[in-house]
Order: structure tokens, then C-alpha cells, then sequence
């Protein structure tokens, strides 16, 4: 199995200190809509409530654009990435693209 690699919204990680920057890496990934969750959606939008359907659209999307990154990182040698940002924006109609980005460095414990 694959060395675990420290994710972190962080410019540094307590008890680390970085002793290589490695660059920039990124994931992304692009959604659309389901035309059965749009219904349910739309009904949701009548009555009020959570959209729970599309909550979970965009956290598996969340998962895929950072596991993306990670693989990234990890391709570079990096054992951890630093200052990990999420974007999100539409791309089409229906359609958004979700990107994860940071830093991939390299750590060791002080």
C-alpha cells in the first residue's frame, strides 16, 4: 500500500518542517446533473430542505478532485501537500468542474 500523504489546508504541519517544495498539483473533475435527481431536486425546491441529491453529487466530486491531486502529488514524491484549496465553477449548463489544488511538498518530523 501506498505511503499515506498528509493533506492539509495549512501553510506547514505541526511536529514537520518542509524540506522540499515539489510544486503545484492539482485534481479536477466535471459533473452534470441527472435528470432524475433534477426532478427530485425540483420537488425538494417546492417543499424546502436539503437537496441531498446534489449534496452528495458534489461531495463525491470533492473526493474525486483531491484523491486526483493526491495521485499528482504523490507521482512528484511528495509525502504531503500544503495550502490545499477547492474551487468550483460551472463549465456548461447542468454542468460544474470541481478543482483541488495545493501544494506537494516533502515533510519530516522535527
Amino acid at each position: 500500500m501506498p505511503e499515506k500523504i498528509i493533506v492539509t489546508t495549512t501553510e506547514s504541519i505541526p511536529r514537520y518542517r518542509i524540506v522540499k517544495v515539489l510544486g503545484i498539483v492539482s485534481g479536477s473533475t466535471v459533473r452534470a446533473r441527472h435528470i432524475g435527481r433534477d426532478i427530485l431536486a425540483g420537488l425538494k425546491n417546492i417543499v424546502g430542505g436539503e437537496i441531498s441529491e446534489y449534496t452528495e453529487l458534489l461531495a463525491d466530486a470533492r473526493d474525486e478532485a483531491i484523491r486526483r491531486m493526491i495521485e499528482k502529488a504523490r507521482a512528484l514524491g511528495a509525502n504531503a501537500v500544503v495550502n490545499v484549496r477547492l474551487s468550483s465553477s460551472q463549465v456548461a449548463q447542468g454542468a460544474a468542474e470541481i478543482l483541488a489544488y495545493g501544494t506537494a511538498v516533502i515533510v519530516e518530523p522535527e
